[in-house]
């Protein structure tokens, strides 16, 4: 039987193999939970791998994949889907998360690139949703994506999305800093956007720092700090859901631990002073 996941709560940390030591030569308590990319930890043993056991000891663990590629013309990836499984059970993880988006077509592409906004593809997503949950066995969480041209479109982004999760009954993986990029490079209110959102389907956010290519392009990098703006939009996700689950993300230029964990009790101030009925527009309490 499969062991019983681990419920996540408060500000989490994108785990990367530069953080194990440091995070292992400090006691626990810093953050709440840690989020992993499977594809970076299938069948990896040795040092690396009694370190993530250790870790799995100390956190409760997220998943967020690389590479599913729901939204490509591909077959999906079940021997990916099965590790991915048989990891969550290991690891008792509470769920897994993806993106919203498609990086393969005869191969990987190594992007993740924007699916059309239209109903043709909401089917395609919505079939190919469905059969990653009966592997993994409950719903999928996916993430509203940045990107830089548009894809084609029959709906706004915000009715696609809805679309998708109403169709599969997959979760949503809110990415703050991914509104923030999108409303800037597509000009857009992001509040608004924000309020658009099927916001009862919210499991947990991400929030992260991006890059600055000009006033009307910004790129999504995870490599710098959280900005103003960004926090401001963060609070105010919290006064419509509540305090839910937050993940820091930091990909490379990573500052030292404890310049990180400073980012991570920011998130934590800011779920304090959130109302904890929040989801006032969401109709249910966050998890």
């Amino acid at each position: 039987m499969p062991n019983p996941a681990r419920e996540i709560r408060g500000a989490g940390l994108g785990l990367r193999r530069a953080l194990l030591g440091p995070l292992l030569s400090r006691p626990a308590g810093d953050m709440d939970f840690l989020e992993v990319a499977p594809e970076n930890w299938i069948g990896v043993g040795g040092r690396f791998g009694r370190q993530l056991r250790e870790i799995a000891e100390r956190y409760p663990l997220v998943f967020h994949g690389l590479s599913l590629d729901i939204g490509g013309p591909d077959a999906l990836d079940l021997d990916l889907l099965r590790a991915v499984r048989a990891m969550m059970d290991d690891f008792q993880v509470g769920f897994y998360s993806e993106h919203l988006t498609y990086c393969a077509a005869e191969g990987h592409l190594y992007d993740l690139l924007p699916i059309p906004f239209t109903a043709e593809a909401v089917d395609h997503v919505v079939a190919r949703i469905q059969q990653a949950q009966d592997i993994i066995g409950q719903p999928l969480v996916l993430e509203n994506a940045s990107y830089y041209a548009q894809a084609h479109r029959e709906m706004s982004e915000a009715e696609f999305i809805g679309a998708v999760l109403k169709g599969s009954g997959a979760e949503l993986l809110l990415d703050v800093n991914n509104i923030y990029v999108n409303s800037i490079n597509h000009q857009y209110d992001p509040l608004t956007f924000l309020e658009s959102l099927p916001l009862e389907k919210v499991r947990y956010l991400h929030i992260a720092g991006h890059y600055d290519e000009a006033d009307d392009l910004k790129v999504d990098t995870h490599g710098a700090d959280v900005i103003d703006p960004v926090w401001n939009l963060l609070s105010r996700a919290y006064d419509l859901l509540g305090p839910v689950p937050t993940l820091l993300e930091r990909d490379f230029n990573l500052p030292p631990l404890d310049t990180l964990l400073l980012e991570v009790s920011e998130v934590r101030r800011r779920q304090a002073l959130a109302l904890p009925s929040g989801r006032a527009a969401a109709g249910e309490s966050a998890r």
